[in-house]
């Protein structure tokens, strides 16, 4: 193994009182790299970063009651939001918070937390929306310097090393207004990364804009008007109804999810998910296995939990990696095609691998895959895919399901296999397979080009 030594001055170590020696050397690395490229600090190209406004969580509202987007620091992701987790306010909310709102183009970076450092853009097609106190906007005002290109830049493992070593080391770690202004930006015009940002963004928004075709597909071959089903508040059972089940909690008898199933059954066969799938769950490895994106090796392996499901899809770049031996141990057996579905604390998130993932998957999620004898129902791991992300036929008989040990929701494997799964006519399963099909292709090549940047900008500073 290769010592890397470096030598700073007693005055340096007075002005930073910092004592660690990984930040001197990167200092080091830092000054190299000004050699080589100009340099502006954040403050200088971009308007005031300023922090957000955090509502109440009694204001938050359905997508379809509102439609001012609220970002919250766990949406941001490193390379793009998470649409699958953001909350939503009414106008009344956003009117009072004329100083945080966003708009395409604005960079949202975490400045708090167990997310500090990540950092996306805001895609062009989101048109009202705010974040909250533990995210800081940040507004390119230069015109010839690109927002994806300082976003990706900051994503980097250069970038990251570069907002460490400004961090308020004092209780949590904190990246101030102040010191967000002091990161400096290298001016690097690059027209293949500019081509890159532009297709990774109309990747992701055509990639979803596809699956949302898709569920609204599903909706109308099921053709089910699910807001006529009631959502009562105060409701009783039967003793009978409890001799015939075996969970006796609330929510297994809510009348929500009771007549959401049997809406479904009077129109549709149903299969039990356990029937035509195999379903397998992860492993916990261990917290002193975890290693995080700046302390890890080129071969560890991404360590997928449950909230590193994003846009159904699991997360290039989550919070910890895992030694490739352990993911040799393990054999999980993920591949392309299978459904991830998230068991414990968050039920009901769900995602599909696609090719550019090799991923180690958490105890707290569950693999799916459609068994290779399903030929009698016609399904497909997309439709099944899609199956599961709805409301209606994923996420209300998971949460049916579910039981809280202690303070933490848990749906088991055999609950899981439980779930019915409508099957349409091999016509509608096909149309509906096509589309999410490409919807993961675009995602997958999204991946691909996302890696290769972050490459090409990582190149300039290490080698």
């Amino acid at each position: 193994m290769a010592i890397k030594t470096t030598t700073t001055f007693a005055k340096k170590i007075e002005s930073t009182t910092r004592l660690e020696p990984k930040f001197f050397l990167f200092q080091t690395i830092l000054e190299n790299a000004k050699k080589k490229y100009e340099f502006k600090k954040l403050g200088t190209i971009s308007e005031n970063i300023i922090r957000g406004q955090s509502p109440k969580p009694d204001t938050y509202k359905d997508k379809i009651e509102a439609e001012v987007m609220f970002i919250r620091t766990a949406d941001i992701k490193k390379y793009q939001i998470n649409f699958q987790t953001t909350v939503y306010l009414d106008k009344k909310i956003f009117e009072t918070q004329k100083r945080n709102r966003i708009k395409g183009n604005d960079i949202l970076i975490s400045v708090v937390g167990n997310y500090l450092g990540s950092c996306a853009v805001i895609p062009s097609n989101v048109k009202l929306g705010v974040f909250n106190d533990n995210s800081a906007r940040i507004r390119i005002r230069d015109k010839n310097i690109s927002p994806y290109f300082v976003s990706y830049f900051l994503n980097s493992s250069f970038g990251q090393e570069l907002i460490h070593s400004l961090l308020t080391r004092t209780g949590q770690k904190i990246l101030s207004a102040g010191n967000a202004k002091k990161l400096e930006i290298p001016i690097i015009k690059n027209n293949k990364l500019e081509t890159f940002a532009k297709k990774i963004e109309e990747n992701e928004i055509k990639s979803l804009t596809i699956l949302q075709q898709a569920q609204n597909l599903f909706y109308k071959k099921l053709n089910i008007d699910f807001s006529k089903i009631k959502k009562e508040k105060h409701y009783s059972v039967k003793l009978s109804d409890f001799a015939k089940d075996d969970l006796w909690t609330p929510a297994f008898s809510y009348p929500l999810y009771v007549n959401t199933l049997k809406a479904i059954q009077n129109k549709w066969q149903t299969v039990p998910l356990g029937e035509i799938a195999i379903v397998k769950k992860g492993d916990e490895v261990g917290s002193v296995n975890y290693n995080k994106y700046l302390d890890k090796k080129d071969t560890d392996i991404p360590f997928v939990r449950t909230s590193d499901l994003v846009n159904y899809e699991v997360d290039q770049f989550p919070d910890f990696y895992i030694p490739e031996e352990i993911y040799q141990e393990l054999k999980q057996d993920i591949k392309a095609g299978d459904i991830l579905f998230t068991k414990d604390g968050k039920i009901g998130m769900n995602g599909m691998i696609t090719k550019n993932d090799k991923v180690i998957i958490a105890s707290g999620i569950s693999r799916i895959r459609l068994k290779n004898e399903d030929e009698k129902y016609n399904s497909t791991p997309e439709y099944l895919f899609l199956i599961l992300s709805l409301k209606e036929t994923g996420f209300y008989p998971a949460i049916r399901r579910t039981v809280v040990a202690s303070t933490i929701p848990h749906l088991r494997e055999e609950r899981l296999r439980e779930i019915e799964i409508p099957i349409l006519d091999k016509k509608s399963i096909d149309e509906i397979t096509r589309l999410v099909k490409e919807a993961f292709e675009l995602k997958d090549e999204k991946k691909k080009l996302i890696k290769e940047v972050r490459e090409e900008i990582d190149n300039y500073f290490w080698r």
